[in-house]
């Protein structure tokens, strides 16, 4: 088990690029034949031992299957009684992906309409093993961490999950203050959140965004270890990836970052 965050390399992007496509074609599967979760949980990965995996999904037969980006093998699984196997060393699109995770589970007997909008693109997809090797070493230490932090909170809390939409590793404290929104005389209720995520993409960073947003209460107080609140683009907290990464006490920084923001912005949710 990694007690350090490892630095992730100089060219990690074509790689993360790729898995990000690749997690996108993969979440579609999910998307048209998972049980719907309110939250859409459903269409979410999640970090094993072997890589980034989906939850299992019925089959007409009666049976289950699921699907996994493997990061020991670098492969898609269809992980089902009948296997079958893509590399991702082979470049294909995200397109092509799609097409042939599609064809997989039409032969285990499913069909459905797929988001193709989701993952149809033609770029070549380079592949690095060794920098996914890399990125799957910091998804499982950090998904480590954030569970750890889950443990120590009381109240509602989400699954340590992975985003398709954004290939960022994702967590949520749910706070008891409610906010209501209104449209076409509809009333909807959206529960008050805290998140903790891991973004991967370009200078890789961590982030804990409270919402709703206080910034009259939040602003001023202040964050450990290099930690900033942000407020161009987005609203919430940043500790960069690398101000962690080979250190190491960087661990128990992440998890005092984690600690510091809800120890601040709880109140607010509540």
């Amino acid at each position: 088990m990694a007690d350090s965050l490892p630095r992730l390399p100089d060219d990690f992007e074509p790689t993360r690029a790729t898995l990000h496509a690749y997690a996108h074609a993969v979440g579609a599967i999910p998307r048209a034949h998972a049980e719907p979760h309110d939250l859409w949980w459903h269409v979410s990965l999640k970090v094993t031992d072997r890589g980034l995996e989906t939850d299992r999904m019925s089959l007409p037969d009666g049976g289950t299957f699921n699907l996994r980006m493997d990061l020991e093998t670098h492969e898609v699984v269809v992980d089902a009684e009948q296997e079958t196997r893509i590399a991702m060393t082979d470049g294909i699109t995200g397109t092509d992906m799609g097409d042939r995770l599609i064809a997989a589970v039409a032969a285990l007997g499913l069909d459905g309409e797929y988001t193709r909008e989701k993952f149809e693109n033609e770029e070549a997809r380079p592949y690095d093993p060794a920098a996914a090797a890399t990125y799957f070493a910091a998804a499982t230490t950090v998904d480590r961490v954030f569970k750890e932090h889950l443990g120590s909170l009381d109240g509602e809390v989400s699954q340590v999950q992975l985003w398709p939409h954004n290939f960022d590793l994702a967590c949520e404290w749910f706070g008891t203050r409610v906010e209501t929104h209104e449209e076409e005389g509809v009333v909807t209720e959206y529960p008050s959140q805290l998140n903790l995520g891991f973004y991967p993409e370009g200078r890789a960073y961590f982030y804990s965004n409270p919402w709703p947003f206080e910034v009259d209460k939040l602003l001023e107080m202040p964050l450990p270890h290099g930690a900033e609140w942000h407020t161009e683009g987005w609203e919430g907290s940043i500790l960069y990836y690398d101000q962690l990464a080979g250190d190491p006490d960087g661990l128990t920084k992440l998890a005092d970052y984690a600690r510091a923001v809800f120890k601040v912005a709880s109140p607010t949710l509540a």
